[in-house]
């Protein structure tokens, strides 16, 4: 058994959708000095991680009506879950699968079947990295579910502008559906998710311009433009030049105080 730091038992909480696999680690975990509670799908995870603030969740992938992926990116845009860790238990193993988890917010990735001994240790490693507030200072902090979900599409589609999927698949990334989403994201932001998506191409854009060297052509796929032909368009819409021309004007204003 770890010793424990803490003068309160640590709360963890498993989502997965098999009775087996939750029988499975709530067996390893009785081995340990833990509370323990369960869900059954993703949604029911978010849900319970809101009321009950646990330490730390497992998290299963493969889940009905709301995935892990799902899951964590909800959990990760409410100010009340967004420090609580998630580690990934999923019987896919692909490189992809492993950088999707980590990507969106999860401290570990660990595949089917695990040794018990290695969940346990990295349980624990995980467990004492994390200094989170009290349980009544994090509740305090949920935020309205609309801006949640505004707030993880907002990252999935600044994490992901060079391959942007549709709509649809967009909603269904964040646990909603297109129209709900079109009507929640305008609500919350006065803006269609379209929009948004021209918005932060063009600012990342800018970004790259300003602090890199990086070919114009190169930015443009990197944000989601064909060619650099159509990403010059868009600039100069926005922005009254083209990238060429900003990242030019950027370099002589920074030589201007040396001369």
């Amino acid at each position: 058994m770890f010793p424990s730091n803490e003068s309160t038992v640590r709360h963890i909480l498993i989502v997965d959708d098999s009775a087996f696999e939750q029988r499975m680690l709530m067996d390893l975990l009785s081995e340990h000095p833990y509370r323990i509670s369960v869900a059954f799908n993703g949604l029911q995870g978010y849900q319970l991680a809101l009321a009950n603030q646990p330490d730390l969740i497992l998290l299963d992938v493969r889940m009905p009506n709301m995935d892990g992926y799902t899951a964590c990116r909800l959990l990760k845009a409410n100010p009340a879950t967004r420090d609580i860790p998630v580690i990934f238990l999923s019987g896919a193993d692909a490189d992809e699968e492993r950088i999707m988890g980590l990507s969106i917010g999860g401290v570990d990735y660990v595949s089917k079947p695990f040794s018990p001994g290695e969940l346990a240790a990295r349980i624990h490693v995980h467990l004492n990295l994390v200094q989170r507030p009290g349980a009544a200072a994090a509740v305090g902090q949920a935020a309205d579910p609309d801006a949640v979900l505004v707030r993880a599409v907002k990252r999935l589609i600044a994490d992901n502008l060079a391959a942007l999927p549709n709509l649809a698949e967009i909603a269904r990334s964040v646990g909603t559906y297109r129209e709900k989403l079109s009507q929640v994201f305008r609500e919350q932001t006065g803006m269609t998710v379209f929009a948004f998506i021209r918005e932060e191409r063009i600012r990342r854009g800018v970004q790259l311009l300003r602090e890199s060297e990086i070919d114009v052509q190169d930015i443009a796929l990197l944000i989601g433009f064909n060619n650099a032909g159509n990403f010059a368009t868009a600039f100069r819409e926005r922005i009254g030049v083209t990238p060429s021309a900003y990242r030019l004007s950027m370099q002589q204003h920074k030589k201007t105080p040396e001369d």
